[in-house]
């Protein structure tokens, strides 16, 4: 019965937020129903201690990255690179190639490191540009910038310096670049597989007549001056930031240490922060400033006029899509501390074969709570000592089980109810509705990549 709650709640969350209800009404309405079927008393402590510390937390580290973000896209905007970068992607690679433009420059940010949500409000403008462009219906720009953003960069390709990648590491004491070669494999079945399906999904629709469409809302700024900006001026905002992030994230740990401990008056105690936990995203809120005022020095101009009203736009943007996806985290939080959780749980310790236990534990727990580093983080936190026993058993290398555990993690995490689902369909102006089906095709092309390096890795013992 316990099972059926959990359930019953994930499956209503996932109904209401591809019918077009806001998640952030309804997290926590199908998280505190779940609770009222299993311990009625326990609603208003789980609410407050847990949904709402939980919620709260998430904002409390990652909102300033969403506001960044969405100003940083803003300003791209109505400067005009995003214009600029684009006509010089399609004068490069043509119009028919602009999905596979957007899909490498998401790769690219995402794999510079890059946080996933700064990466759809900064790429966002270039992917409607182009596709605008090129008469591509906007209806496939979530899906395209899902493929680029959310898989092989995320959590494939060794080295990469996504959350994704880096949980593993504290669990198995292996580092990012572990099993290289299933990483690279499993990145070039999804790149490839991924490429197909969309291109086949452009096709019908130019064989249908159906171009980018009109009446689309978070279009955009028009861009009203005559000539465009240089294309390498206008690059130079990304390379900033991504460039910037890593050096801010090689720099900040030498400066403050891992634990850094200040003394003020006014505090009354010590203020103590762990640093290393901040890092990361201290390093690309650095860089995003940085990306900022390098649009500001180099355009100000055309910015200025629209400073005000575009920003305002942004700000509201960035507030919603935090609100979202804190309330998913809220949700996945009291979902995690309810009875039924145990229960699949340990109905998952029964599969036997270490890889695939492995793989189906991670990615039905990120699809439960609607996060993939939440739910590998779950599921390596109660069963990595399991996973590790049995691993060792089957003389399995642990570099294996980190990059199985990484690629399973970006499964099934994009369902409906994903923070990140939502955040991507907020900022570009798009529905469930209109625009799921092709973020699910891709979800299911990331999947199958796990069981496909897991083959790999049984048929030529190859890592």
């Amino acid at each position: 019965m316990s099972f059926l709650i959990i359930l019953a709640a994930l499956v209503l969350l996932m109904f209401v937020a591809y019918r077009g209800f806001s998640v952030i009404l309804f997290a926590p309405i199908c998280a505190l129903l779940a609770v009222l079927l299993t311990s009625p008393a326990l609603v208003p402590p789980m609410f407050s201690e847990v949904f709402m510390d939980k919620l709260v937390g998430f904002l409390k580290l990652y909102f300033p990255v969403f506001l960044l973000g969405a100003v940083f896209g803003k300003v791209i905007e109505l400067s005009g690179f995003s214009k600029a970068i684009v006509a010089a992607v399609i004068n490069v690679v043509g119009r028919q190639r602009a999905m596979l433009s957007i899909v490498l420059v998401c790769a690219v940010l995402t794999y510079g490191g890059v946080s996933l949500f700064v990466v759809v409000f900064a790429v966002y403008p270039f992917a409607a540009e182009m596709f605008k462009a090129s008469d591509i219906p906007k209806r496939l720009v979530p899906g395209t910038i899902a493929l680029g953003a959310f898989t092989f960069t995320m959590d494939s390709l060794p080295g990469t310096p996504q959350i994704q990648n880096i949980i593993p590491t504290t669990f198995f004491k292996t580092d990012t670049w572990a099993a290289p070669w299933l990483g690279v494999i499993g990145s070039v079945f999804i790149l490839i597989v991924g490429m197909t399906y969309l291109e086949w999904r452009r096709r019908q629709a130019a064989k249908a007549g159906e171009g980018y469409g009109s009446g689309h809302i978070n279009e955009p700024e028009a861009y009203a001056a005559a000539k465009l900006p240089n294309a390498l001026l206008a690059l130079s905002p990304l390379v900033v930031v991504g460039v910037m992030n890593k050096v801010f994230t090689v720099i900040i740990p030498q400066v403050y240490g891992k634990t850094h401990t200040a003394t003020l008056a006014g505090l009354g105690h010590p203020l103590i922060t762990d640093v290393s936990k901040v890092v990361a995203i201290w390093a690309v809120e650095a860089a995003l400033i940085l990306g900022i005022l390098t649009v500001l020095v180099f355009a100000f101009g055309p910015v200025k006029a629209k400073f005000a009203e575009g920003t305002k736009a942004a700000i509201a943007g960035s507030l919603l899509a935090s609100m979202n996806t804190a309330s998913e985290y809220g949700f996945g939080g009291i979902i995690a501390a309810l009875p039924g959780f145990a229960v699949i749980a340990d109905g998952l310790r029964a599969i036997p074969n270490p890889l695939i236990n492995e793989a189906v534990t991670v990615t039905a727990l990120a699809g439960i709570t609607g996060s993939a580093s939440g739910g590998m983080s779950i599921a390596l936190a109660a069963m990595s000592d399991t996973f590790i026993a049995t691993a060792q058993a089957a003389h399995i290398p642990l570099e294996v089980m980190h990059r199985v555990a990484s690629m399973a993690s970006g499964g099934m995490d994009t369902l409906p109810h994903n923070g990140a689902v939502i955040t991507l369909l907020a900022v570009t102006g798009l529905t469930h509705k209109t625009s799921y089906k092709d973020i699910f095709t891709i979800t299911c092309i990331k999947t199958a990549a796990v069981l496909v390096v897991i083959a790999v890795y049984y048929l030529l013992g190859i890592y």
